[in-house]
């Protein structure tokens, strides 16, 4: 029996309109996003050269001769001086440190015939003035009582010192000779006993408690050495300090600041 032949399948000759018209609408597209961004470009271009025409075509000259280019519908603006620095000093400051001559003038005054012997130094420094007084005129050795002779030249400080108003701190200063007495075991204790033997006297002199301190240093700052008597002499002191600078109001340290 004689084998049926298979049919040839028809071959369909039109497939390629499918791809054509694929690639065809992805050209459209391609164009369509093209000319999108060729129009955002375009306006950004005439707004700038809009901008520019304007600004060149509106320009106004300087005294100087330097152009100031001005754009339509902005007024001109004139132009801001520089602030320069004041540099004057503050009027608090200037009046804080007439204050603090005739405070040192006074007490040179007062305190020139223990000048003149080499008891007392009056010293300016960066913070007032400080009074360097010798504790030989003060103290007898190892105690903290004022000799009768002295009072009278710790008054006349006073005197001068009520009349102000700056902060004063008293330092209490010794050698390094050590002491061990049942009332000074160290040279702490008398150096802070001294400082506070003159707070005390000018307390009563009429300077204000509140503007007063009295501190030990002891023996941890010589002015000389203490290999000879008069470098141990010079150390043995009362240093008075008229400070000019006011202390500053106290800020109150929030919690969790400290770790920011």
């Amino acid at each position: 029996m004689a084998r049926k032949r298979r049919e040839e399948e028809h071959e369909n000759h039109e497939r390629w309109l499918v791809s054509y018209a694929d690639f065809i609408t992805l050209l459209f597209a391609f164009f369509v996003v093209m000319y999108a961004i060729s129009s955002v470009n375009e306006g950004k271009y005439k707004v700038l050269s809009n901008s520019l025409t304007n600004a060149f075509r509106n320009v106004t000259g300087q005294p100087e001769g330097q152009p100031i280019a001005v754009i339509q519908g902005v007024p001109p603006t004139s132009p801001r001086p520089i602030a320069k620095p004041d540099k004057l000093p503050d009027q608090k400051k200037l009046e804080q440190r007439r204050k603090m001559k005739n405070v040192a003038g006074k007490l040179m005054e007062a305190l020139q015939p223990l000048v003149a012997q080499g008891k007392v130094r009056l010293l300016e420094t960066s913070r007032g003035v400080t009074i360097e007084i010798n504790d030989s005129i003060l103290f007898p050795a190892g105690q903290a009582k004022l000799q009768p002779a002295s009072i009278n030249a710790m008054l006349a400080i006073a005197q001068v010192l009520a009349a102000s108003d700056f902060p004063i701190t008293i330092e209490g200063h010794t050698d390094n000779v050590p002491i061990a007495t049942p009332q000074f075991p160290s040279n702490w204790e008398l150096s802070a006993m001294r400082a506070t033997t003159v707070l005390r006297l000018f307390n009563d002199g009429g300077v204000g408690a509140e503007r007063l301190t009295a501190i030990g240093y002891g023996e941890t700052r010589p002015v000389e050495t203490n290999v000879t008597a008069e470098g141990r002499a010079r150390n043995r002191r009362v240093s008075i300090l008229i400070d000019s600078n006011r202390p500053e109001e106290p800020t109150e340290i929030q919690e969790g600041r400290g770790n920011q």
